[in-house]
């Protein structure tokens, strides 16, 4: 049953991602086509390079709060899909747990990202170190600890493994990972606001630089 759930959320997150106007800035736009494929690739490979103390218990970078940034969520969404689906081919892994691993994985902490970036927008000063440090390196914290928790959750409802278990060789995990994801992610928008703003749709001059 939780497999079947999981399947149908995963459908309904694709359909109510899926807009017209962005699938038209896709088509239309070359430095979009060059960063949406980008980032799938290098999300692709980026996933690939994992370890686990047990099966589906899967560590590494998540590195989707920069994608989310730089894409838009509704891109960074499909980008994630496309880079899990490669990565669930090349690792051979269940594909009963494929829109588990999305849910928890990829959907959410590009939701994350996108919640704390509009609170920041509409709460926050807006100025370059708040968009770098808030909206960067510590949504990349914490969409990597939801995404953790997330999946230990799943797979304890699962009964495929026990609370200390999953805390003990998982979730511990997550006081090594959260900085350097943090790290990753802020370094990831520092380096795009510089030299390539044009490329970070989440970043407005008029709003960031503009009578500063």
């Amino acid at each position: 049953m939780l497999f079947i759930l999981s399947f149908i959320c995963l459908a309904v997150i694709l359909y109510f991602s899926f807009d017209k106007q962005t699938l038209a800035l896709l088509i239309t736009k070359k430095h979009t086509q060059h960063l949406f494929f980008g980032f799938t690739a290098l999300l692709f490979f980026l996933w690939s390079i994992q370890t686990h103390a047990y099966p589906g218990l899967n560590v590494h970078f998540v590195w989707l709060s920069a994608c989310t940034l730089y894409l838009g969520p509704r891109l960074a969404l499909f980008a994630g899909l496309f880079a899990l689906l490669g990565n669930f081919v090349y690792l051979e892994e269940n594909w009963h747990w494929y829109a588990i691993h999305y849910i928890s994985g990829v959907f959410v902490p590009v939701m994350v990202t996108y919640l704390i970036y509009v609170a920041a927008f509409h709460k926050l000063p807006r100025n370059v170190f708040v968009y770098i440090f808030v909206c960067g390196f510590f949504s990349g914290a914490i969409s990597i600890g939801c995404k953790m928790v997330l999946m230990a959750v799943f797979y304890m409802l699962s009964g495929l493994y026990s609370w200390d278990l999953v805390f003990d060789n998982y979730l511990i995990l997550l006081v090594l990972l959260a900085f350097p994801e943090a790290m990753l992610n802020g370094m990831s928008m520092s380096i795009g606001i510089i030299y390539l703003p044009h490329w970070v749709r989440t970043f407005y001059d008029e709003a960031y630089l503009d009578d500063k």
